[in-house]
């Protein structure tokens, strides 16, 4: 099965500031180890993430592909791999097609991995776009509570993902053990 991961608050620490340098990149404990174990089940992982930092000159591809290489260094440790990295380095008022909750980074992931559909993989995030960007693209929808989750828990109660039950996990590690254990995900609304 296809998982596609949002990158800030998924994988990643993130408070909602801009992650500039590779030193500032951390993992959420537990995150990597999941994605691993994930792999080592036979799952396939993809990433879509957006990072407007490059186009506001935060920092620069050259910064990004180094969070990236630190990031798969250390799952390369535990045994996983990652497929394929989509970004969407614009800013949100450049109307891109890439930027979430739009599916072009999906697409890219659908393109680059040869497959017909995303329909029946997953796409954890921790914000409404991703949950968006997914279900749009017949994906299931996970939230996680790290990042911005919490609030986005929220405005789950007043706003649904239209045409989807969202599963709703503590982290990636809690999702990875949900989805491994068999007993499929827990969908609450």
């Amino acid at each position: 099965m296809l998982i596609i991961l949002d990158r800030d608050g998924v994988i990643n620490e993130y408070d909602g500031s801009y992650i500039c340098t590779v030193d500032d990149w951390h993992p959420i404990p537990g995150s990597i180890e999941a994605m691993a174990r994930l792999c080592k089940a036979g799952h396939r992982i993809a990433i879509a993430t957006n990072q407007s930092g490059i186009a506001r000159g935060f920092y620069g591809t050259d910064i990004l592909d180094g969070m990236h290489e630190k990031m798969s260094r250390l799952l390369a440790a535990e045994g996983g791999q990652v497929e394929f990295i989509a970004y969407c380095p614009h800013h949100p008022d450049d109307g891109c097609s890439c930027r979430k909750p739009l599916t072009g980074l999906l697409e890219q992931i659908q393109n680059h991995l040869q497959l017909d559909t995303l329909e029946g993989a997953i796409m954890v995030g921790d914000s409404r776009k991703d949950l968006e960007a997914g279900a749009a693209e017949n994906c299931q929808p996970v939230l996680v509570r790290t990042g911005n989750g919490k609030d986005t828990k929220r405005s789950l109660k007043d706003r649904a993902i239209p045409g989807a039950s969202v599963a709703i996990y503590d982290n990636l590690s809690a999702f990875a053990d949900a989805l491994l254990s068999g007993s499929g995900l827990e969908l609450v609304n």
